[in-house]
């Protein structure tokens, strides 16, 4: 994520001339992070990121700007109508045009870490109940909360009802049970044409009033991640901004975002892809993009 300190935007202009010649080398200049499960990381726009060998949830500001800064990724070639095709055609060919394109202060930034790692953080002390909430995104991009997200797990045989102050969507992603009576469970195979019940939206009355979470399963944990528009559901535990200034970082190939992501990892593990400005993301592997917009 990001490049190493010192690293100058003449050597990425030359990953750029070398485009054509099989691997640019961008990597090389990149920042890695051991993966950690459960962690996540925010990423302001324009930060090059890219996946890591672990599931992620990715949770981000909506974005229709993307460059893929990397030119091999897996031995697969990629085409530098990827990483030009959002920015204006008289500068297709504009290598230094390109590199400006990157928010240059924050990829090199020596305490990345610092200004963009997760620890998840309870809701509330319940684990004695059988059940734990957790934040999983949160913290400001540019001064502004985008999103947030929540992760719930809930034990075997346990019933818990959770209350929020805004609407939300919900996504299971293990074991089985239900939610206001209505079924529950995370697909472990989907054939052509089959519906699910991984996902539900909640309206904003609907989780006033409270959603009552139940795990059915004898053999695994209920685990459900909620995300949410801040302005229904902001996140305001003091835990939840534990560094002067919090950004998510979003892991997936080299590529830069406009606006902002975020990404934590739960308990699965995969891969993913990026682009120009995102805001962040949680635990993942493998490429140089860079978003436009803030993404978790």
């Amino acid at each position: 994520m990001g490049f190493e300190p010192g690293t100058t935007k003449a050597q990425v202009r030359k990953c750029l001339e070398n485009w054509n010649k099989g691997d640019n080398g961008i990597l090389d200049l990149s920042k890695a992070y051991r993966l950690k499960v459960g962690s996540g990381w925010l990423i302001d726009p324009c930060i090059l990121h890219a996946p890591g060998s672990l599931c992620t949830y990715e949770p981000q500001w909506g974005s229709d700007v993307f460059g893929m800064y990397q030119s091999l990724v897996e031995g697969r070639e990629v085409p530098w109508s990827l990483l030009v095709k959002d920015m204006p055609k008289k500068h297709h060919k504009d290598l230094d045009f390109i590199v400006d394109q990157l928010d240059w202060d924050k990829n090199v930034d020596p305490k990345f870490k610092e200004h963009h790692y997760l620890e998840p953080v309870p809701v509330a002390d319940t684990r004695s109940e059988g059940w734990v909430d957790r934040w999983i995104v949160y913290g400001k991009v540019d001064g502004e909360q985008l999103f947030t997200a929540k992760e719930l797990t809930v034990d075997l045989g346990v019933t818990c009802t959770i209350k929020d102050t805004g609407a939300y969507g919900l996504i299971c992603v293990q074991g089985r049970g239900r939610i206001n009576s209505q079924p529950l469970n995370s697909p472990k195979l989907i054939r052509f044409h089959e519906l699910t019940e991984d996902e539900y939206f909640c309206t904003e009355s609907g989780a006033k009033a409270g959603v009552t979470f139940e795990n059915t399963s004898t053999t695994e944990p209920l685990v459900v991640l909620r995300y949410s528009d801040p302005t229904q559901t902001e996140c305001t535990h003091d835990g939840c901004i534990p560094q002067e200034q919090v950004r998510l970082v979003a892991n997936e190939p080299a590529s830069v975002s406009r606006k902002g992501s975020s990404s934590a990892e739960p308990n699965h593990s995969a891969g993913g892809a990026s682009s120009l400005p995102r805001a962040g993301t949680f635990a993942p592997g493998g490429q140089a993009c860079v978003k436009t917009r803030p993404s978790y």
